[in-house]
């Protein structure tokens, strides 16, 4: 079983993040929010993809779902600016 934060550090050690948020107490189920440069200009599934990347075989074996928001920074700064109105 994981938690929260050996899945954050493993997306952190994969991926240069600006930001990385973990969240789930089961053991097997979490949810996520990744920022990163390197998703800008590809479709949000090879964000996705480059996430999950980073948890190599344990996505769908030790970690049995991971629900994820990426944004880059510059999304991540808009969607930040909507929730304070």
């Amino acid at each position: 079983m994981f938690d929260a934060q050996q899945i954050k550090r493993l997306i952190e050690q994969g991926l240069a993040c600006e930001y990385v948020e973990i969240a789930g107490d089961d053991g097997v189920h979490f949810t996520g929010i990744v920022v990163s440069e390197a998703f800008a200009g590809r479709p949000r599934v090879r964000q996705h993809q480059a996430v999950y990347a980073t948890l190599g075989s344990r996505m769908g074996n030790e970690i049995h779902a991971l629900q994820l928001q990426t944004f880059t920074p510059a999304q991540w700064a808009e969607f930040c600016r909507n929730l304070d109105q």
